[in-house]
């Protein structure tokens, strides 16, 4: 069963499905608003940390139809699986959503999806908690004249609040990362009933039992990187893989003012997975040299703390980060505010020790009423070992409506939404997330042969052509599978790994025709989407970035030292659309 960061975490919700029943009720309503939440936590594991949308299509006399739920970031919607599953059997139908769509900004593939096929009621589980998308989907809906009911808002009840809950719940990371700007972080330990998370030797495996372990691999693959500190990194060598047979790998990120890192490590083999160290800056140059020759990156903070780390994983558009950490780094994380949530096992052993280590350090406290009190406290037997969870930070509260981009401009002419002259776009669940080569846009391009075939995005494409040309049937092998990836996470994934792993598989002039390779996808892109196209068109006289603060090809990079080609390919194709001369397009680019 899947591993939630959610209340009750091990339980899974109620599916109740209610036939014969001619009039909408709250039962039936909510049951199906649970099943789509659960629905929606299905891809965890497999597929990075993304929003998660399910979708529950349910007939006029209560029998479901057909559901769906988001795989992955860039991949067909929730509502448009269920929508395909269900068939005819929409028409008049009430479809169930844990959460307002948000496609692409820009892009209404999920609200066309339900319209089109005939769908007279939405019940909504909660509203969107990204500014720019949140209530556009529902005023769409309503405005082609659905019945749209927001649970907390059209329906009001205990049984309603708590399915609701059950919608925020899913989507914590979003909720969170929406809300303080930093990634929903979750600090995990095991320790003994005495409260050590090690002997006074140092020595720690193990301290909870094979199930419990099981458990925090489910917690790693739900989990955009894992963190740990120099301290737990030389004691322990850990590997900090998921290890859960899925497909999500999560990064590894060691935390390390001074670099004081061994040379032989498990976290410098990048065979699976890449690892990320942040340190000071001007730590141990000669180190960073030595890391850079094995293919760990290396980020520089003026200031090294829990605070700014989080903050540029955030722009990295990290959603959820699982600390794995000694008590130290703990104590800075839950004093600089970074922790949301706390795993900690508790092992039915007794260990002593004057000098053993306990799972936080020093937070300052005095005096017993100072403690931080856990929220909606979960217990639950795990094996010989009790699981202990709770809250340290309320869930943030959506009730009240912030008004959408669209709606303060209609108060307020003078405000004019994304009036700045630089435009960022990165995950396609930001704005403008459809200039993103993640999209879910497929397109179509020819073979070698002339022969037009379909990709499910510009990233299935680009990746594939890495390979592309080359006799030898691994590559071939390597192509198809690229072509088959269920999603564009997948395919990079498949693509970056060949090419790590078998240098000699990738096309010798690679480096020279990638950029057109890009080009020539994006072009196709935005010319068979005339809503890509208008968007597109709308950025006139902005510059476009790309605001990965790591790619520093593709994207503008953390501190604008990126090349930013993606951007920059945008704006010429921009140009072109527009008329412009290639002069005036390449100025433009090389502006940058």
């Amino acid at each position: 069963m899947a591993l939630s960061f959610a209340l009750g975490p091990y339980s899974s919700s109620v599916i109740c499905r209610t036939t014969n029943i001619n009039k909408h009720s709250h039962a039936q309503d909510l049951s199906y608003i649970r099943r789509a939440a659960d629905l929606s936590d299905k891809s965890a594991g497999f597929t990075s940390p993304h929003p998660n949308f399910g979708c529950v299509i349910a007939t006029r006399s209560g029998e479901v139809a057909g559901e769906g739920y988001l795989y992955a970031q860039g991949t067909k919607p929730a509502e448009g699986l269920a929508v395909e599953a269900a068939g005819e059997r929409c028409r008049g139908a009430t479809a169930y959503l844990n959460m307002e769509p948000g496609d692409c900004h820009g892009d209404h593939t999920a609200v066309s999806a339900l319209v089109q096929a005939g769908i007279t009621r939405a019940v909504v589980g909660i509203r969107h908690p990204l500014q720019h998308l949140r209530g556009n989907a529902i005023r769409a809906l309503r405005s082609q004249g659905l019945q749209v009911d927001v649970l907390g808002e059209d329906m009001q009840s205990k049984i309603v609040e708590e399915a609701r809950k059950a919608c925020l719940l899913v989507n914590l990371p979003l909720i969170y990362r929406a809300a303080s700007r930093v990634p929903f972080s979750v600090l995990k330990y095991a320790m003994t009933l005495d409260g050590k998370t090690a002997a006074s030797s140092g020595h720690a495996a193990w301290i909870s039992s094979k199930l419990s372990r099981n458990r925090v691999f489910e917690l790693r693959g739900r989990s955009d990187a894992i963190i740990v500190g120099g301290n737990t990194m030389r004691r322990d060598d850990p590997r900090l893989t998921a290890r859960h047979g899925g497909g999500h790998m999560p990064i590894r990120i060691v935390m390390s003012q001074t670099l004081d890192l061994p040379k032989e490590a498990n976290l410098w083999d990048l065979s699976e997975v890449s690892t990320i160290v942040v340190t000071q800056r001007g730590a141990r140059r000669s180190f960073q040299r030595f890391l850079a020759s094995k293919g760990v990156e290396v980020v520089e903070f003026d200031i090294l703390n829990p605070r700014d780390v989080m903050e540029y994983f955030h722009d990295r558009g990290y959603l959820s980060i699982l600390w794995e950490c000694g008590g130290t780094l703990a104590a800075s994380a839950i004093s600089s505010g970074v922790i949301h949530k706390v795993f900690a096992f508790v092992a039915p052993k007794i260990i002593g020790g004057k000098n053993a280590p306990s799972p936080v350090g020093e937070l300052g406290m005095v005096e017993m009423s100072q403690a931080l009190d856990l929220i909606d406290v979960c217990f639950e037997q795990v094996g010989p070992d009790m699981l202990i969870s709770g809250f340290l930070q309320p869930i943030p509260d959506l009730t009240p409506t912030i008004p959408s981009e669209d709606e303060t401009f209609a108060i307020d002419p003078t405000v004019i939404p994304f009036e700045s002259s630089i435009i960022f776009f990165y995950k396609t669940w930001d704005p403008y997330g459809a200039f993103s080569n993640f999209s879910p846009h497929p397109i179509q391009m020819p073979d070698e042969d002339g022969n037009y075939a379909t990709w499910s995005s510009v990233e299935h494409y680009y990746q594939a052509n890495k390979f592309l040309g080359i006799s030898n049937p691994m590559a071939q092998d390597c192509i198809e599978k690229i072509k088959l990836a269920k999603s564009p996470e997948e395919a990079a994934r498949m693509g970056r790994l060949t090419q790590r792993r078998h240098p000699n598989l990738v096309r010798s002039d690679w480096e020279s025709v990638k950029i057109d390779v890009m080009y020539r996808a994006l072009k196709c892109k935005f010319s068979i989407y005339p809503h890509l196209n208008s968007m597109l068109l709308s950025t006139a006289g902005s510059v476009l970035v790309e605001a990965s603060p790591h790619d520093l090809f593709w994207g503008g990079g953390r501190d604008g030292e990126g090349l930013n080609y993606l951007g920059r390919l945008l704006m010429q194709l921009r140009s072109e659309f527009l008329g412009e001369s290639p002069a005036a397009s390449e100025s433009t680019c090389l502006a940058l």
